[in-house]
């Protein structure tokens, strides 16, 4: 009996009932193009495109797109602006209780050996209305007038300010009443209410000659509402890292009280309110009001 070739295709496999065929493999000459086999008499191979899933792109887009969105927000909200409320009124009537301001971070940013040059910083001028954070309370902030900055000399006499011995001109501050209080109206004196101890310390260390000297770093402010105003005469001078930035505009102005508004969350009376009344108690003409500074000499 012969013995059988087991490389003849004729044979059937082992452990199966049909015949398998075995691939004839191209000639060694024979180039690959486009993953086809290129002959002679092929045709021209023609490029196979495969549509993109969209089921599988989609949803990394949109994750992606939101991504990026966020980060921009966060970016531009933690760096360059930030929203404040005025919740007093120690700024009236320059800012008034319920004025929703955008603060520019970025104008009095300390700036480094290259950002200088190219980013728009400033230094704090006398006259500047300043965001900052309460020296008293470092986790609330307050907006002021720069009134003086370092190596200024300031007093006040019956609610005048003169400062380095210039009496003041001043047409954005605002009084209340004609009456003389002998440390608010009279300043520096001795104090006829509580003060912090760093006012206490300003008084004790910073007063040469009846006027407050403005020490290096630090920046004395003052409402424009004199007659109420929570200001450098009771809690001392502003440090400069506590300064934040500029008020830049109004984007809206609801006529809200302060209790409303003093709370670091919006409380159920609020939203009640702003249902009702949104209309009727937004102030219209304050909307995308531009906020400036007063130039002091």
């Amino acid at each position: 009996m012969t013995p059988q070739d087991p490389t003849d295709p004729s044979l059937p496999s082992s452990g199966s009932g049909t015949v398998s065929e075995v691939p004839q493999l191209p000639p060694a000459e024979s180039p690959i193009l486009n993953g086809t086999v290129a002959t002679e008499e092929a045709a021209p191979a023609v490029p196979v495109v495969v549509p993109d899933d969209p089921n599988h792109e989609r949803p990394r887009s949109t994750i992606a797109e939101w991504t990026i969105t966020i980060l921009l927000l966060l970016f531009l909200t933690t760096t360059l602006v930030q929203a404040y409320v005025i919740p007093t009124g120690s700024m009236e009537d320059t800012l008034l209780i319920g004025d929703h301001l955008l603060v520019d971070k970025l104008a009095f940013a300390p700036y480094g050996p290259v950002s200088k040059y190219l980013l728009p910083y400033t230094d704090v001028k006398r006259g500047d209305i300043i965001v900052f954070r309460y020296p008293v309370e470092i986790n609330q902030t307050f907006v002021k007038r720069c009134i003086g900055v370092p190596g200024d000399r300031i007093r006040v006499i019956n609610k005048q300010v003169y400062l380095n011995g210039v009496r003041l001109d001043e047409p954005y501050t605002y009084h209340k009443s004609d009456y003389i209080d002998s440390y608010r109206d009279n300043f520096p004196g001795e104090p006829n209410v509580s003060v912090d101890r760093r006012a206490t310390d300003m008084l004790l260390n910073h007063v040469v000659n009846g006027e407050v000297v403005v020490p290096p770093n630090s920046y004395f402010a003052m409402g424009d509402n004199r007659d109420s105003s929570l200001d450098s005469r009771y809690w001392g001078f502003v440090p400069r890292e506590n300064i934040i930035g500029k008020p830049l505009v109004i984007y809206w102005s609801y006529d809200a009280p302060t209790d409303q508004l003093n709370t670091s969350s919006i409380s159920l009376d609020h939203i009640v309110d702003l249902a009702e009344h949104i209309f009727t108690k937004t102030r219209w003409r304050r909307s995308f009001m531009l906020i400036h500074g007063y130039p002091i000499k």
